[in-house]
């Protein structure tokens, strides 16, 4: 792991195969191997059996062929003897007189290890045992192979610069406990695997979801490499799948079926990996055999320029259109589930909620009708109160109206404007100051408001404030911080927006669509300060605590990949280049640090809520913080980056 931010660059490589011929593979991996270490790539997995092609048959038994990859694989280590690129490769080996199906691990001359295949398939098309002996039971073995002695073996891990990895050969993916599960609890967290799946019809999706799904029981990457072009047709087609994925997510796959050498290169986030593994306690296997750690000494590669992977800009909003409209449908469907629970258990029919014509009392006035209709319960028990206020526009008290007219709540309007005023007169508050007080009193007046209404009618209300303005604090203390239940509390504003949307898009028409639509188009605001002139919004949050796109990257990324503030920077830098300039990323980045450590009392004192993704702020759950932690390390290492910038 050679560069500041623990990423490792791995690759699956295709090479065109030839027969038998085992020189001409050899040739061709050469090529993969140099194309490899011009990229950067630190390790590269090609398919099974490479050097002599899978598809041929008896001739593994030729003595000639047997000799010949032995040779080819001694000339590859001799070509790449100044690539510091580790290589693995597939071929055959004759051990103690029986016939493995291999995989050696070589780099800069040196064979590090031979890795036999453990589970020889015997069914339908795969009817390897007329060839291999499995090499599962071959453990603490040495070998003299291609000139070199290298350790011989399925228990061998690998170690390269401190992280560790491990091989595996086709089949034994598909077994009901891998080779790669075993490696993975005693500490790899690469894994390799060299294949020669024949394609057929929809098993390529079945292949994708295997390795995925492998990478996430895991929690490492897995490294895919099968077969293509020049394998025998007499019977099976091979395509030519490379394969990359890390925790359950698929980070590249090859085009199939093309006639020439592919590639597939990603940069995996072994910091990260490490990071998850240490929070899940469970995350061991007591029974697992005994490893070989063979260390291997290379020279490190440096590639300091562009990371090669994808980085999101919204991490918690699908960037597929159509995941994210299944994304949107579930996250209502979580918020629904979790009131219609809390409604069941207090026997309550009623509920009571604030709606301003903003985003997040949009998005919870939806979500509660959804979990009406899931109770069967009647829309008119939805007491929706619009509160004007010093700063309410035109613009979100109609949107508010016109929505909770044609969703069918009860409306009920009630100024604060009197109240607050005679609250400034009882402390003696200088309204014309517009001071942070003049500001949070209104807030409260709100929630007192709520509260009473409540009371009065026997309902519970709904807190309406989301995720980001929770991890920001942006949100008033016993104002609108509180409620009896918060249905928000785990949306990101950067989803908010996006759940609206949806739903005006697939589950509203006419004016309430075009309400809807209207809130989404509206500038986030608390709307606590009196409008402009014009009547239009004066106070615009993300003018004061920065842009929500970026506190929500910052956020995921602080929490559920625990990046120090450095790496989250450089990520925000690819993720937001024609966006935001790196001084304004890191302006905003120590805002959120700032107010995140700071906010956090705030936090302890949170409502119930449920928890809709990967993320969630409950003191209860996903986040037990002290209210007194201490952010000087983090802003210093911000100001540290903003030195550099200067």
């Amino acid at each position: 792991m050679n560069n500041q931010y623990g990423y490792m660059r791995v690759a699956a490589a295709v090479p065109r195969v030839h027969i038998a011929d085992a020189h001409s593979n050899a040739e061709g991996a050469l090529k993969i191997m140099e194309d490899a270490f011009n990229e950067g790539v630190e390790i590269v997995v090609m398919p099974e059996l490479s050097l002599v092609g899978y598809t041929c048959g008896d001739m593994v038994l030729q003595k000639k062929l047997l000799s010949d990859s032995e040779k080819a694989l001694a000339w590859l280590m001799e070509q790449t003897a100044d690539i510091p690129t580790i290589g693995i490769v597939g071929l055959p080996v004759v051990y103690a007189d029986r016939l493995y199906n291999c995989a050696a691990i070589f780099g800069q001359g040196q064979l590090w290890g031979i890795v036999p295949k453990s589970y020889i398939p015997n069914y339908g098309e795969f009817s390897e045992l007329r060839w291999w002996v499995s090499g599962y039971s071959i453990k603490d073995r040495m070998i003299r192979f291609a000139g070199q002695e290298c350790a011989f073996g399925s228990d061998l891990m690998f170690d390269i610069h401190g992280v560790e990895f491990g091989v595996e050969i086709c089949e034994d993916m598909w077994v009901p406990v891998p080779p790669s599960s075993m490696q993975a609890v005693q500490g790899a967290k690469l894994l390799f695997n060299l294949s020669a799946s024949p394609e057929s019809v929809r098993k390529h999706d079945y292949l994708i979801s295997l390795i995925a799904e492998q990478s996430s029981r895991t929690m490492a990457a897995y490294v895919y490499a099968s077969s293509g072009h020049g394998e025998s047709s007499s019977d099976l087609v091979f395509a030519g799948n490379a394969v990359v994925a890390e925790l359950g997510r698929v980070l590249g796959v090859s085009e199939r079926f093309v006639r020439n050498d592919r590639m597939v290169i990603s940069d995996i986030d072994v910091e990260y990996i490490s990071t998850r593994r240490a929070a899940r306690n469970t995350f061991y296997y007591p029974e697992a055999p005994e490893m070989r750690v063979v260390e291997i000494d290379v020279d490190e590669i440096c590639h300091q320029g562009d990371l090669r992977r994808h980085i999101e800009p919204i991490y918690f909003v699908p960037e597929n259109e159509e995941a994210r409209a299944a994304h949107c449908k579930e996250v209502f469907a979580i918020q629904s589930a979790g009131l219609a629970q809390r409604l069941e258990h207090t026997s309550c029919d009623t509920v009571v909620m604030g709606i301003s014509g903003g985003l997040d009392s949009t998005l919870a006035l939806l979500a509660v009708c959804d979990t009406y209709d899931l109770l069967g319960l009647d829309r008119k028990n939805i007491v929706a109160v619009t509160m004007p206020g010093f700063g309410t526009t035109d613009r979100t008290y109609q949107n508010a109206l016109t929505m909770i007219k044609e969703l069918g709540c009860t409306l009920r309007e009630i100024s604060i404007k009197d109240a607050c005023e005679q609250h400034f007169k009882d402390i003696g508050l200088d309204k014309s100051q517009c001071s942070v007080a003049y500001e949070n009193s209104q807030a409260r007046e709100r929630t007192q408001i709520l509260m009473d209404v409540a009371n009065m009618c026997g309902g519970i209300v709904i807190g309406t404030g989301d995720m980001s303005e929770l991890a920001l604090g942006w949100a008033t203390y016993n104002g609108d911080q509180m409620s009896m239940y918060g249905i928000n509390s785990s949306v990101p504003k950067t989803l908010v927006k996006y759940m609206v949307e949806w739903y005006a898009n697939n589950r509203a028409e006419g004016v309430l669509r075009e309400a809807l639509l209207d809130v989404v188009a509206t500038p986030v605001s608390p709307e606590l300060l009196p409008p402009s002139e014009s009547g239009e919004i004066a106070q615009k949050t993300e003018d004061v605590v920065g842009p929500y796109e970026l506190h929500d990257f910052f956020l995921y990324c602080a929490l559920r990949r625990r990046y120090a503030p450095s790496k989250i920077a450089m990520l925000a830098y690819i993720a937001f280049e024609d966006v935001y300039s790196k001084a304004d990323i890191l302006k905003w980045l120590k805002v959120f640090f700032r107010r995140f450590f700071s906010q956090q009392f705030k936090r302890s004192a949170m409502p119930d809520g449920p928890k809709v993704g990967a993320v969630g702020l409950s003191p209860r759950g996903d986040l037990h913080m002290p209210s007194d932690a201490q952010v000087r390390a983090w802003l210093q290492e911000i100001e540290e980056l903003e030195q550099e910038l200067e």
